[in-house]
């Protein structure tokens, strides 16, 4: 006997819908969530089916952001579940992966990530998973967690700031990068080299320029070198995070092309914003690796054109107002950007001749991929029926009063910006509509589901 074919109910219709194969007019249908088909623009409307015409605004998949600090539980002041995904759905994001570090406790434990999970279950307005933590400490937790449901595991090679998740030195990193090859897992890595860290001018005070040069390009170049060596080595597959220094994307390109597996992501705060710019005590510009100078991010955006940098996602690390002090060796490093990923990118992606196929592939397919999320990332049939209404060519002025998330801290405060979000959809349902969020709907998500 054959399986019922669900009837279809909705059918989202644009004279742009992104799809793997480019933009075209197109007619999406959806059936408990999932998309059927990819069908002409002008296309027979199923009987019984609600149609959603956009006109010219365009149809993405909804966005995958696998960098995401919620914080919650323990430091629930500084972000939550339920202020993360609601900035998230209100910028187009229908998934997001949350660190491991940032909470209390960490999610280094099969406990810990249970604790997480129970939190963030009934306050998730789009699906949530998890990443696991490599400290020193639990490399016999690294398989138990594994098995549980997280999608790979995060280490830093230099202090990450709180003390309850520790750096892992060499001999550390090369133990738990063994572990986690052995059961097929993934590592991503802070990669900044603590002694070239320790090497540099240290100097507190309001001057950017000070900051900037405490965390030199040698500090990520140095590191990432040793990461490709020892992934080589253990035919371990590594990714690299939140890519700052132009100067290491040679030393990528050339293990790509040796075989190594290898991914790395960049940020829109690497992509959108400029040392050159950065005024005297804002420290909500501060994050580690450091926003570099414009010439370094014209290599960054090289980087992606060719396939050297994988993906763009957020790194949202938020933070109370009080903890950006206007000294720059003091104030909590982390950009806040979760809502206006999209927007920003978009901006300076256009300014560049890059499309919006190229976006929908660097901030949904790409990140998608990167996790396993098979069911993400791209609007083709059989994927879940996330996706993000964009006017792309409408502006707006960022408000930091009208951003979700928690503490409107932004360093994009006061910037105009291309690309509005009309809505956004999970499985085929609206979850926001012109900023406006419904009830929390989304799920918690596994690796191995």
């Amino acid at each position: 006997m054959r399986d019922r074919v669900p009837d279809v109910d909705l059918v989202l219709r644009s004279t742009r819908v992104i799809t793997p194969e480019g933009a075209r007019a197109a007619s999406v249908t959806v059936a408990d969530g999932k998309i059927t088909a990819v069908l002409p623009y002008d296309a027979e409307v199923p009987t019984g089916a609600l149609l959603e015409d956009f006109g010219d605004d365009a149809l993405l998949p909804g966005l995958v952001d696998t960098h995401v600090h919620v914080n919650d539980p323990g430091r629930t002041e500084w972000e939550g579940f339920w202020t993360a995904t609601r900035a998230a759905a209100a910028g187009g994001i229908t998934t997001l992966l949350d660190m491991p570090l940032n909470s209390l406790p960490p999610t280094t434990t099969v406990d810990h990530l249970r604790t997480k999970q129970d939190v963030a279950r009934s306050k998730a307005h789009i699906d949530v998973g998890f990443w696991g933590g490599a400290i020193p400490s639990n490399v016999k937790d690294l398989r138990p967690l594994y098995d549980a449901g997280v999608f790979g595991f995060k280490c830093f090679l230099s202090p990450s700031g709180v003390e309850e998740f520790p750096e892992l030195d060499q001999e550390q990193l090369a133990r738990s990068m063994a572990e986690i090859a052995g059961f097929g897992g993934q590592l991503i890595v802070h990669a900044e080299d603590p002694h070239h860290l320790e090497a540099a001018p240290q100097k507190s005070g309001p001057a950017y320029a000070d900051f900037l040069a405490s965390r030199p390009r040698d500090a990520e170049n140095t590191a990432i070198e040793g990461l490709i060596a020892h992934a080589k080595r253990l035919g371990a597959r590594v990714h690299v995070l939140h890519l700052s220094s132009s100067d290491a994307l040679p030393l990528i390109a050339a293990a790509k092309r040796d075989g190594v597996r290898i991914t790395v992501e960049s940020c829109p705060h690497f992509l959108t914003l400029t040392a050159e710019e950065v005024p005297d005590g804002a420290t909500e510009f501060k994050c580690c690796p450091p926003i570099r100078e414009a010439e370094n991010q014209d290599a960054l955006w090289d980087g992606l054109a060719d396939g050297t940098i994988d993906c763009i996602v957020s790194d949202h690390s938020p933070c109370t107002t009080d903890l950006k002090t206007p000294d720059f060796a003091s104030a909590w490093g982390g950009i806040s950007s979760l809502q206006l990923g999209l927007p920003a990118i978009w901006t300076e992606a256009r300014r560049r001749g890059r499309s919006l196929e190229d976006v929908v592939r660097w901030m949904a397919a790409a990140p998608a991929e990167l996790a396993g999320l098979a069911q993400k990332g791209a609007i083709e049939a059989g994927r879940d029926a996330d996706f993000a209404v964009l006017a792309p060519d409408e502006t707006f002025t960022v408000d930091p009063a009208e951003l979700h998330h928690r503490n409107q801290v932004t360093a994009y405060a006061g910037k105009t910006l291309h690309g509005v979000v009309r809505s956004t959809w999970l499985r085929g349902v609206r979850i926001a509509d012109n900023g406006t969020l419904a009830e929390p709907t989304g799920r918690l998500l596994e690796r191995n589901n």
